[in-house]
């Protein structure tokens, strides 16, 4: 597998540090608002990679933060008036409803910067201790002349980091670009923890370092995030962990996916084309959504229209109805057809080029044309296998479950209903094999006075 580095520029093939096992932290929401439409894009891209990182045979340890102590919290919270704990439990509830609907899997760990307030507390003292930070009245700051790599990652010259530095830069820092590790408490009714320097509270950056560093360790394999991220949050990720870390590399690879615009024009509150994904999917279907987003590379700019989504919805459609085509059509025993596994071929292919999803999903559309084709000739022998395959690798994209689902809840339904039925007519000898046939697809039922109630064991 090719993925495309960002600290080399290049393509390189995916070797894990430890044979089997795949190590990815992605950064993910801070927790004021719901996530817009931009933030949907890493959220599905790196669930994507995920999964394919599973059904390869990995064993993938994936984490994902929540910031939910920061600027926007505080300031957010004395609008809402409300604190900031419970500010960020709303939207932290939020983000997990809204990742749902649109097919993102929960990471193995999603830790919050407030729970990990020793962790960073620990690892800013290293850095003092190392010579990288330094103290100014209870404010902490990394020394980013001290790290002589510093701009690896963004590539770009050092003069030009200092002259986007000085815009707003604290006189009492040492450099321009020196950034914080550790930010004083302003006001007695701000949030802050006990800490060396006094009461206070994380920077941003540090909070990454430090909980890749707890739950993957000195070096981990993939580190994700929006474009947006790689300066200087990325860059200062890098240099705090290295440091702190003896020049371990904090991560092997970096991967950054494209800008979102919306009609052409980038996104921006200014600007009224701000969207959040419950907005959005109050319009259109989650799944569209995610389709749409893997439609094309996620190195590449995108373009979020109501014509580029409704031609995704018309995709999908035309993906679902093969799918079903095949569902109503006897499994047969037939095996897989040439030209379909060619497909398949091709769709892995494209997954193994740096996460090709755009040539994965026309690959996918090349295998619908086929299996349509063969159907259409009288070959339905083999549609329980083709069927197999479609949604096999349709799954590995987050893709044409929906309605596999819907299907069997109605399936259940109708179950419970035939067993009401028998109950009603006495039958109880019915009326319990349909509990046992239930039971045997995994749902429990629960007489209650106000009906029958099913759950999944």
């Amino acid at each position: 597998m090719q993925l495309y580095n960002t600290m080399t520029r290049q393509k390189e093939e995916f070797i894990p540090l430890v044979p089997g096992e795949v190590k990815m932290y992605s950064c993910g929401p801070t927790v004021y608002n719901y996530f817009h439409i931009g933030n949907a894009r890493p959220f599905i891209v790196f669930d994507t990679l995920r999964r394919y990182f599973c059904y390869l045979g990995y064993k993938v340890t994936f984490v994902q933060n929540f910031t939910d102590v920061d600027d926007k919290l505080i300031n957010r919270a004395l609008e809402e008036e409300t604190t900031v704990p419970l500010l960020a439990e709303k939207y932290i509830e939020a983000y997990f409803e809204d990742a749902a609907a649109l097919g993102i899997e929960r990471a193995t760990y999603h830790p919050r910067a407030t729970e990990n307030i020793d962790a960073i507390i620990e690892l800013v003292s290293t850095l003092i201790e190392k010579g990288y930070a330094y103290e100014v009245d209870g404010d902490v700051y990394f020394s980013t002349k001290k790290y002589k790599e510093y701009g690896k990652l963004s590539h770009q010259p050092l003069e030009e980091l200092v002259s986007g530095a000085r815009i707003g830069v604290d006189e009492r820092k040492e450099d321009p670009l020196d950034f914080a590790l550790w930010k004083k408490r302003k006001v007695d009714s701000e949030i802050a923890w006990e800490s060396p320097w006094g009461m206070g509270r994380p920077g941003w950056h540090i909070e990454c370092s430090a909980m890749a560093g707890r739950l993957l360790g000195e070096t981990i394999d993939i580190h994700s995030g929006g474009k947006d991220l790689i300066f200087p949050h990325h860059e200062n990720e890098i240099a705090q962990s290295e440091c702190a870390h003896g020049g371990a590399p904090f991560a092997r690879y970096w991967l950054h996916n494209g800008y979102i615009n919306i009609d052409n024009v980038k996104m921006s509150k200014s600007k009224g084309n701000f969207f959040t994904v419950r907005d959005i999917t109050a319009k259109y279907d989650p799944e569209v959504v995610r389709f749409f987003m893997l439609s094309a590379h996620y190195r590449s700019p995108i373009n979020f229209s109501d014509e580029l989504m409704a031609a995704a919805k018309t995709g999908l459609e035309r993906l679902y109805t093969v799918q079903e085509r095949l569902a109503s059509l006897p499994e047969g025993d037939g095996t897989l057809p040439e030209e379909i596994a060619e497909k398949r071929q091709k769709f892995l292919a494209a997954m193994d080029d740096d996460l090709n999803t755009a040539d994965a999903i026309a690959a996918l559309f090349e295998m619908a044309r086929a299996i349509n084709i063969l159907l259409d000739g009288g070959n339905t022998s083999c549609a329980g296998v083709c069927l197999a395959t479609l949604s096999e690798l349709a799954g590995i994209l987050g893709l044409l479950s929906g309605r596999k689902a819907e299907k069997a809840d109605a399936e259940v339904e109708a179950l419970i209903a035939e067993r009401q039925a028998a109950r009603k007519e006495k039958n109880f000898a019915r009326a319990d094999e349909i509990r046992a046939q239930l039971l045997e697809m995994g749902i429990v039922l629960e007489d209650t006075r106000e009906g029958v109630k099913w759950h999944k064991a």
